[in-house]
């Protein structure tokens, strides 16, 4: 039993991370799967995959309504679990091989009703048919069908096409060009007038607003001894930055809209990113 259910483990936490957007809590939930499978009969389950991925979707329902039952800073406040990995320019095939899902798509997962979120994440990421997912939420198929439609119409517009992918890196590039060179009237030109910069600090969140105080921000720091390289966090270009020692000092989710940096969600807090898998700095 061990064996088969190590088998499933890495689709079931993929499907749990896509859930409750956070690698721990996604170990959790096939955790307490397996604690529930060890209780059964295994020779009276006619599908193990099946049984597993129906625990899994109850059990994430459960922490999902749970977290709305709590009193929660606003998400503003929050910080989505980051993946961070190398950026080599790969196709966009390659690039949806990382085990990550976009921000764009964390946020609108996160508006979505417990029942909705589930029967998107499992019929349009996994391909569970309707019928077994309305087994899971307790709903006919033609409501799960509508639970899932109704899902989809909130995440369509965070599918990001390949050449948007690639301008995307361009703006981040000549981003990094203008930061490197101390180009503020280039930082200027590629950032978007009402730019939100979001920062997790040690201290707390500390946000700014507009193009020109951003930059002001900047000119500050653009004394720094760092190096900084693009990188993909959660699956999308963004910023990694490091210290002389070559110690990680910065990571920077970059959203690009209409050629330019719409919103910065920057992690500079030393504790944040010691528990981030981030690459290793160049050279």
């Amino acid at each position: 039993m061990a064996e088969a259910f190590e088998e499933q483990r890495g689709r079931l936490v993929a499907v749990a991370y896509r859930m409750l957007g956070s690698r721990a809590d996604a170990e959790d939930a096939v955790q307490e799967a397996w604690l529930r499978l060890a209780r059964q009969d295994a020779a009276a389950i006619d599908s193990l995959a099946g049984w597993l991925t129906t625990v899994v979707g109850r059990v994430c329902i459960d922490m999902l309504r749970s977290r709305r039952a709590r009193p929660e800073a606003p998400y503003e406040d929050r910080l989505p679990e980051f993946v961070v990995t190398e950026d080599d320019g790969a196709p966009e095939d390659d690039v949806l091989l990382a085990d990550s899902v976009g921000l764009a798509l964390l946020v609108v997962l996160d508006t979505l009703r417990p029942a909705e979120r589930l029967a998107f994440v499992l019929h349009d990421m996994f391909a569970v048919p309707f019928e077994e997912i309305g087994q899971i939420v307790d709903r006919s198929t033609d409501a799960t069908k509508m639970l899932a439609s109704r899902a989809r119409r909130k995440v369509q517009d965070t599918h990001r096409p390949t050449d948007e992918r690639r301008l995307q890196r361009a703006v981040v590039d000549a981003f990094l060009a203008a930061a490197r060179g101390g180009d503020f009237e280039g930082l200027l030109r590629v950032l978007d007038p009402e730019v939100m910069w979001r920062a997790h600090t040690a201290r707390g969140v500390v946000v700014k607003l507009g193009a020109t105080e951003v930059v002001g921000t900047l000119r500050h720091a653009g004394h720094a001894k760092v190096t900084a390289r693009r990188a993909l966090v959660n699956g999308e270009p963004g910023i990694v930055v490091w210290g002389p020692s070559g110690k990680p000092v910065g990571v920077m989710a970059c959203t690009v809209s209409g050629g330019r940096i719409v919103e910065v969600l920057s992690v500079i807090d030393p504790k944040l990113l010691a528990a981030m898998d981030i690459p290793r700095c160049p050279g």
